[in-house]
C-alpha cells in the first residue's frame, strides 16, 4: 500500500524494484504537482537516508506500506522565510557579539563566532536565491540589490580578517553589516507576503 498525504493510492509497493524506483515513481504522479516531501514512514517507521540513494538498497519484497507526507512549495516557502527572520535575528545577535569580543581583545572567541557568522550568512544567502529563482518574486529589485550589497561587504570583510585588522573588522561589522542585517526583516517580511498573495 502507498499512501500519499493520508490517501491510500492504486500504485502498489509490489510493481516497484526498491524504495528509490517506488519513490521517483510517486514524485512524477500528478498528486505530487507543486509539492514537496517532507516525511516518509516505511512500514510506520520514519525513513531518511543516511547516505546518498540509501533507498535504492532497500528492496520492496518485505515492504508493506510506504506513507509520503508532502507540503505545497508555497506553504514550505512561507515556512522557510519564517526560519529566515529567525536567521536574521540570530546573525544581529552574533554581529552584535562578535563586535564586541573584537573591542575587549578577545580574538580567539570573536574569530571563532566570526567564522560561525560568515557560514551562516552564505547559507542564509543560499536560502533567498533558491526562494527567488524558484519562485519568480515580482519586485526582486530590492531584494537583488540588498545581497549585491551584501555580498560586498562579506568580501570586504574576509579582506580586512585577512589582514588581521580586529578593529576595522568590527567597525564592519557594527556600522556596516549589522544595518544591512537589519534592513534583511522588511526584505523577508515583503517576500512572505507576496508568497501569501499568490
Amino acid at each position: 500500500m502507498i499512501v500519499v498525504d493520508g490517501r491510500t493510492t492504486d500504485l502498489s509497493v509490489k510493481n516497484f524494484n526498491n524504495l528509490e524506483e517506488l519513490l521517483v515513481s510517486v514524485m512524477e504522479t500528478d498528486l505530487m504537482n507543486q509539492r514537496i516531501v517532507t516525511d516518509v514512514l516505511v512500514d510506520d517507521e520514519a525513513f531518511s537516508e543516511i547516505y546518498p540513494h540509501q533507498s535504492e538498497d532497500i528492496e520492496t519484497t518485505d515492504l508493506k506500506k510506504v506513507e509520503i507526507m508532502t507540503m505545497d512549495t508555497t506553504e514550505m516557502a512561507i515556512n522557510i522565510t519564517r526560519e529566515l527572520y529567525k536567521v536574521i535575528t540570530l546573525m544581529s545577535k552574533s554581529g552584535t557579539q562578535i563586535a564586541e569580543y573584537f573591542r575587549q581583545a578577545d580574538d580567539a572567541e570573536a574569530l571563532d563566532m566570526y567564522q560561525d557568522l560568515l557560514e551562516v550568512t552564505r547559507d542564509f544567502m543560499g536560502m533567498v536565491a533558491v526562494l527567488k529563482s524558484e519562485f519568480r518574486l515580482k519586485d526582486s529589485s530590492r531584494m537583488e540589490k540588498a545581497v549585491e550589497r551584501l555580498s560586498e561587504l562579506f568580501s570586504e570583510m574576509i579582506e580586512v580578517q585577512e589582514n588581521e585588522d580586529w578593529v576595522l573588522l568590527s567597525d564592519l561589522i557594527e556600522y556596516e553589516f549589522l544595518p544591512q542585517v537589519e534592513a534583511w526583516k522588511k526584505i523577508v517580511a515583503e517576500i512572505r507576503d507576496e508568497l501569501r498573495s499568490t
